[in-house]
Parts: structure tokens; sequence; C-alpha cells
């Protein structure tokens, strides 16, 4: 097996497409088509800092990490917040969620970002089960309010 992990580029859309409705579908999220078109726009725009990662096994898209930093009153450099992580279901359980995760801390501290985090479902068991090896659960709530 064969790993590759590297930014999205432009040839990458239609297996991202592929994944993505994976995602939405595993969380039963339905997306207006406009806001995959956007999240693809912003991915691939240097001046935007929505970034991806995607993991390739054998040359076929296996799995993306969603990313995106910002200041924080908290510390003195940017955090790295991991929105969307998600693998194919025939790539699971073979290392790939810590691969993505490892080299998103990776980048992290090369750019010199001070914290990474992210959130999922309390129920995703699966996914808690890798979280919890890098990171204990916070205590903290989220609250979301829909604006517009």
């Amino acid at each position: 097996m064969t790993v590759e992990i590297r930014d999205a580029q432009p040839r990458d859309e239609a297996a991202w497409r592929r994944l993505w409705a994976g995602y939405l579908t595993f969380y039963k999220v339905d997306l207006a088509s406009e806001i995959t078109d956007r999240t693809w726009a912003r991915i691939l725009d240097p001046a935007s800092r929505v970034a991806m990662r995607v993991a390739f096994v054998d040359g076929v898209m296996a799995g993306f990490a969603i990313h995106h930093f910002h200041d924080s009153t908290w510390a003195l450099t940017p955090d790295c917040y991991l929105e969307d992580l998600y693998l194919a279901e025939e790539f699971r359980g073979q290392g790939l969620g810590r691969a993505l995760i490892d080299d998103l801390i990776a980048l992290a501290k090369e750019k010199g970002w001070s914290r990474l985090y992210w959130h999922t479902n309390h129920d995703n068991a699966t996914a808690r089960k890798l979280y919890d090896t890098y990171a204990k659960e916070d205590g903290h709530v989220r609250y979301r309010m829909t604006l517009a």
C-alpha cells in the first residue's frame, strides 16, 4: 500500500466531490450545491485560509482533512481548526485518519501555529477512539446559531 498526503490540486475535484458527498451523508446533512462549490473554490484559493490535505492510497483519493487557521486571544500565534476529516469507508481502519492528523500536526508546527483542535459528534465512537489517543475531550459544549 502506497500512501501519499499532499495539498489539494485542481485535478482532485471529482474525487473530492465523491468523498464530500459521503461525508455529508455520514452526518445526514444536505447542503446547497453553491456551498459545496464555494468550499472547493476556497480550498484552491491561495488567499483563503481554508485548505485541504488529501490522502491517496495507490493513486486513489481515500480521504481528506479540511482545515483553516485563525488568530486567538489565548495564544500569540494562530490556532488550526480541523473542520472536516473524512475517509471513504473502504479505507477506514488502516491508519489513514491518524496519518492525516499527524500530517496536519506537522504542518501546524512548521507554520508556527499554537494549537490544533476539532469537534465531532459525541456519539461518533469510531472517530473518538482515534481522537482520544491525541488529547482528552476538554468538556466544552458547543453552541451554534444559524444567522443566515
